[in-house]
């Protein structure tokens, strides 16, 4: 006959009580709200339930005397227990942190994977619509002339255009190209694919390309001038420019290296073309390196005498134009208009005195007055 714990509940009794399996048994103690260990034995339970129904005066409390009681060795025996079970909540609890751990990162890595994979597709799209959206056909129209004289200022003109008009940076190379001439067109069919389809590494390439001559930096930094068009702040700003241009061509970059830039170049401008030419030759960025240089080609071109060549006598030719302009001869026996090198440093006949008179006439800015003073005198 199945438990009928209302009946129970209405009327208890021992004798009911201990009939009942440890299931039902369970069941009144719930009932009544007692608290006990699931893995308590059934007559522990019961000698709960017992207890309470005595201190509620449903049961007489001779009935304890006559329950079953519990074997007073059974303490450790639950303390045993209690500490085995709270052991396997805990593992219990542990495996379930663990699996709950490993679903969230399982989780996260789907949403990672998720997320790249959207803006895979997101980076695919918008590549697709600018391919579909811009016509470089439309737009080349717009890249400004290639000028060899002046390439750092295309650059710096295209780059502000290709902001302006909002081009994509991918497709500036391709824009660019295809107005390139002379070098720069060699320098960009000379460049891989790859680098040809990167606007930054083709610029670098083109630049270097003409700033092979330092010294073409150097002579527009000393050379440019204002312009009446251009205010003041427009002519120190490109002024700027042309020396920072030179100064990058020569890799200055601190006080020292200017300072050698400088004094190298007051050097150059002081000395003789032909050392000058040779120290470029040289590319020497050192004063002393550059002194020493022009030592050695002034020894050995023997240009240590100062002048040498440039202090010969105009006149130590015979003046072949004006030579025959007089009939006359000079003491020396000569004929006229024919001046001995070997006189040059001696006394003049007349006759020479006149030829000379004759070609200076035709030399300085009074003409006609000097040569007829020389006629004057032949006569």
């Amino acid at each position: 006959m199945p438990f009928n714990l209302d009946k129970f509940v209405a009327s208890p009794s021992v004798e009911e009580l201990d009939s009942l399996k440890k299931s039902d048994i369970v069941k009144v103690a719930k009932h009544y709200g007692i608290e006990f260990q699931p893995l308590m034995r059934k007559d522990e339970i019961k000698r709960y339930i017992l207890e309470y129904l005595v201190d509620e005066s449903i049961l007489p409390s001779t009935i304890l005397e006559t329950a079953i009681t519990v074997p007073t060795d059974n303490t450790f025996e639950l303390k045993r227990l209690e500490m085995e079970m709270n052991k396997e909540i805990r593992l219990t609890e542990m495996e379930r942190e663990r699996e709950r751990e490993e679903r969230e990162r399982e989780k996260e890595k789907e949403e990672r994977e998720m997320q790249m994979q959207k803006e895979k597709e997101e980076r695919e799209m918008q590549m697709q619509r600018e391919k579909e959206v811009f016509d470089i056909s439309k737009h080349v129209k717009f890249v400004p002339r290639f000028q060899e004289d002046n390439v750092e200022k295309f650059f710096n003109h295209f780059e502000k255009l290709g902001e302006q008009l909002k081009w994509p940076r991918d497709k500036w190379s391709i824009l660019i190209q295809s107005n390139f001439t002379g070098k720069a067109q060699e320098v960009y069919s000379a460049l891989s694919i790859e680098d040809s389809m990167d606007y930054d590494k083709v610029k670098k390439a083109i630049l270097q390309a003409y700033e092979l001559v330092p010294e073409a930096y150097r002579q527009k930094f000393r050379k440019y001038r204002k312009a009446d068009t251009q205010t003041y702040v427009e002519f120190a700003y490109q002024k700027e420019r042309h020396f920072d241009r030179w100064c990058a061509s020569k890799k200055v970059s601190t006080f020292d290296a200017l300072r050698q830039l400088m004094l190298v170049e007051e050097f150059k401008r002081c000395v003789n073309d032909d050392i000058k030419t040779h120290l470029e030759e040289n590319k020497a960025d050192n004063l002393k390196e550059v002194a020493n240089l022009a030592d050695q080609y002034a020894l050995t071109h023997k240009f240590s005498k100062v002048g040498q060549t440039q202090n010969k006598s105009q006149f130590s030719k015979p003046n072949k134009k004006y030579g025959n302009s007089s009939g006359t001869t000079g003491n020396s026996g000569s004929q006229s208009g024919s001046i001995s090198p070997t006189n040059s440093g001696k006394k003049q006949p007349d006759s020479s005195r006149q030829k000379n008179d004759q070609f200076l006439s035709q030399k300085g800015p009074h003409n006609g007055k000097l040569l007829h003073i020389g006629k004057i005198k032949g006569d």
